[in-house]
């Protein structure tokens, strides 16, 4: 008889650490059994718990965990690739914050990744023609996470948002793949125009802590902006900014400064 071998769309190996991690909890922490079987260890993918969880969280008195799931499951049937960014999403997280030293943390505690799988649904709706439903899953994640994103906006995948406090993203702001950025950053507009007017974030872009972003300008890939600066023009790539208005003040340092995640600014004394 023929051995029967798994496939690779069986084999899931993201997932199965996940439950690895989620049945030691259970076992450290009797307490969380619960929590932790609803959250995780009931479910048989990682796109159910996704779906469970940001609908746990989104749910309210005006909108049930129920309607939520069943809005959440039809989003990640239709378009897989939503999933396949809250992965990469999860995986930056680990890799990138020294916080985070178990896969199941960014599912269970930590509103930055949260939030963003939530403007991830957002998007969907927004771009399905559902703009009243799209603001009420914007309205929900900045009451309960702090995290302001308009659905019009586009987030690429491998985004890590350390602490995830006081974000503000604009309607037509656009963020690249591997981007990382820290708390109360802001990518706004400078007055009142209606059409393109928000910033457009480049691949591997490291974003320090309060830094502002400010009008339809171009951040170039792998550049770095420094803690509390104000960006009202264009940043080449691999350059570091920083400053009130922002200068370029270097070279960005390493290749990937979203990844390396050094804040250190090389021969002066301070951060970014």
């Amino acid at each position: 008889m023929a051995t029967t071998h798994p496939t690779l769309k069986t084999v899931d190996p993201l997932w199965s650490r996940i439950r690895l991690e989620a049945e030691e909890v259970t076992r450290t922490e009797p307490l969380m059994a619960a929590m932790v079987h609803a959250s995780i260890l009931y479910h048989k993918t990682l796109d159910n718990v996704l779906s469970f969880r940001i609908a746990q969280k989104l749910a309210s008195d005006e909108m049930s965990q129920l309607i939520l799931r069943e809005i959440l499951d039809h989003a990640y049937i239709d378009q897989p690739g939503l999933v396949e960014a809250a992965r990469a999403d999860m995986m930056a997280v680990f890799e990138r914050d020294p916080a985070c030293n178990r896969l199941i943390q960014p599912l269970l505690f930590f509103k930055g990744f949260q939030a963003i799988q939530a403007h991830r649904l957002a998007r969907y709706l927004w771009e399905k023609g559902r703009r009243d439903m799209a603001y009420f899953v914007q309205m929900r994640t900045s009451e309960l996470f702090g995290v302001d994103v308009h659905p019009g906006a586009r987030i690429g995948r491998g985004l890590m948002i350390d602490h995830a406090h006081s974000i503000v993203i604009g309607e037509t702001a656009v963020v690249g793949d591997n981007v990382s950025m820290l708390h109360s950053v802001t990518l706004g507009g400078t007055g009142k125009e209606h059409d393109d007017r928000h910033p457009k974030v480049g691949d591997g872009v490291l974003i320090g802590a309060g830094a502002k972003i400010l009008g339809n300008i171009r951040i170039g890939n792998c550049s770095r902006i420094a803690s509390g600066s104000v960006v009202l023009h264009e940043v080449p790539p691999c350059k570091t900014v920083a400053g009130v208005p922002a200068k370029i003040v270097g070279e960005a340092g390493c290749s990937e400064p979203s990844k390396s995640m050094d804040q250190l600014l090389a021969g002066q004394i301070g951060t970014i």
